[in-house]
């Protein structure tokens, strides 16, 4: 029972030791704590431990995490060298009032260089309050440009939030461009340089963006993807509209007229889904003015410096072009296909049309005519046909015995021509070759004694032709050689002699009687 009341005496007396330690603490206390410091007011030790003034900085950062945290790492104002080592009560100090201010703070003198965010350039001329807020502690403030600056971003977070990546602290609408492109896959080079970031980077920063060139371009792409997505191969940096491709890298060197053209002229599908048809025909079908009857090996006459100046040497073929044919239009010999017709190399072949002997002078064109003109330079030798040409007759113009083109209507005998000039009236007959030679038609000849089987003598000798042929003859003259035959009319005898004139009469003169026994 003793030691009860002894225990419960000890009880009370500890008891009331603690309250009447408070209830000193209470009376030797300077003042009232801050607001936020209020709840411990009754808790002396939260703050102070007896009798060691030096271990009440450790029990500030006890409850301030987050300075103890800048203390260790030595980061921001409070891990500054000039400050970390200092005790907090030089700053900061209490039980001066509820509504007391203990952070002793100058902004007017404060050194932003003790913090980790050092003042430059235009952020020296800010007002604090841009970016330290109200009811936001100074040490929360953020260090990041976005932060502030996101409302005057333009990129609209496209580009990512490292602002000082291109920006610097002098102006924000100054770039200094401190970010190196050319530390990324993809260095900037020519044109790229004049860029907006924003023209390739439309969408966030972080994510992985396409170097390829069409990543950017398709809106460019006037081919309308015809070539594919390699853009590198025909256009570099420098300009987009001056290709580089080198067409003589392929299987179809571009030559002459070929470098002029534009690439969609011959490309007009996509140039991998199949392979190109290099023939001339694939492109110059609609400049084939042959129609196609010459096949489709247009190189062998055309060539890529003029498409209307042709090559094909025709001297290769069984038809070598001369004089006059080297001027013609292909056409005009080749009717159709080149390949299929069997086209035959005599002149007929071609002149058939133009022939006005009506092939009389048979299909040898050239035995007469040459390429050079078809109506001049006839080589045609006259002596070779059954009418050879002398005397005047080789001067004489063709058309004067060939009233036709079908020569061998043109007749042989003289008077086929000289009708006209027959003085005899067809009374010596036709033969007029008898008498005239081609050297002169008065020149003539004829030995009545030696041609015929009747010599003419006596009187007979002077006498003019006609006085015994007096009728035309139409084939041979077959005259009578009697005297009777002429002299009937002469006869006084009215025939009663008979008509053996010679009996009596000689040639020297019909009165000259001489009887023959």
């Amino acid at each position: 029972m003793l030691f009860r009341c002894i225990c419960i005496v000890l009880i009370g007396f500890s008891f009331n030791a603690d309250v009447a330690a408070r209830r000193i603490e209470q009376l030797v206390m300077p003042g009232k704590l801050i607001e936020h410091h209020a709840p411990y007011e009754n808790q002396c030790e939260v703050c102070h431990e007896d009798f060691t003034k030096e271990a009440q900085s450790g029990l500030c950062r006890d409850c301030h995490n987050e300075i103890n945290f800048d203390v260790e790492h030595k980061k921001g104002y409070h891990g500054d060298k000039l400050i970390r080592d200092r005790e907090c009560s030089e700053c900061h100090t209490d039980h001066i009032g509820r509504d007391a201010d203990i952070v002793v703070f100058e902004t007017s003198t404060f050194n932003h260089k003790q913090t980790d965010f050092e003042l430059n350039g235009f952020h020296q001329q800010v007002p604090c309050e841009s970016c330290h807020l109200e009811d936001i502690k100074y040490r929360d403030a953020k260090t990041e440009c976005y932060a502030c600056h996101f409302e005057d971003e333009p990129h609209k977070g496209f580009l990512g939030k490292q602002c000082d990546d291109c920006h610097n602290e002098d102006a924000w609408h100054e770039l200094d461009y401190e970010f190196d492109h050319d530390q990324t896959d993809f260095p900037l080079r020519f044109k790229h340089k004049d860029v907006n970031c924003e023209s390739c980077h439309t969408e966030s920063i972080s994510k992985l963006l396409s170097v390829e060139c069409v990543t950017c371009h398709i809106v460019n792409d006037v081919h309308g993807g015809r070539y594919g997505e390699r853009c590198q191969d025909c256009h570099t940096e420098m300009d987009w509209d001056k290709g580089k491709f080198d067409h003589d890298q392929t299987r179809f060197p571009l030559r002459f007229s070929h470098k002029e053209v534009v690439c969609d002229a011959c490309h007009k599908d996509p140039i991998f889904d199949k392979e190109m048809d290099r023939r001339c025909v694939a492109c110059h079908a609609k400049d084939d003015y042959h129609r196609g009857q010459n096949g489709k090996v247009c190189d062998q006459c055309h060539r890529p410096t003029k498409w209307n100046k042709f090559r094909f040497d025709h001297d290769t073929t069984d038809f070598p072009l001369h004089g006059k044919h080297k001027d013609l239009e292909c056409t005009n010999c080749h009717k159709g296909d080149i390949y299929k017709e069997a086209l035959k190399t005599a002149c007929i072949g071609c002149h058939a049309d133009d022939d006005v002997h009506k092939e009389d002078q048979g299909k040898e064109c050239s035995n007469c005519h040459v390429e050079d003109s078809w109506n001049q330079n006839v080589i045609f030798d006259h002596d070779m046909t059954g009418f050879p040409l002398v005397g005047l007759h080789a001067t004489t113009p063709c058309e004067e015995c060939h009233l036709s083109h079908v020569y061998t209507e043109a007749k042989l005998q003289c008077d086929s021509c000289h009708r006209l000039d027959d003085v005899h009236k067809e009374r010596l007959g036709r033969a007029c070759i008898t008498c005239h030679n081609p050297n002169g038609w008065a020149i003539w000849a004829f030995d009545h004694n030696t041609q015929t089987e009747y010599e003419l003598e006596g009187e007979h000798e002077n006498l003019d032709c006609h006085a015994c042929h007096t009728e035309p003859v139409k084939g041979d003259i077959n005259m009578l050689t009697t005297c009777f035959s002429c002299h009937e009319k002469d006869d006084i005898h009215n025939g009663s002699l008979t008509r053996y004139c010679e009996r009596c009469h000689v040639t020297q003169g019909f009165e000259d009687v001489q009887l023959v026994r």
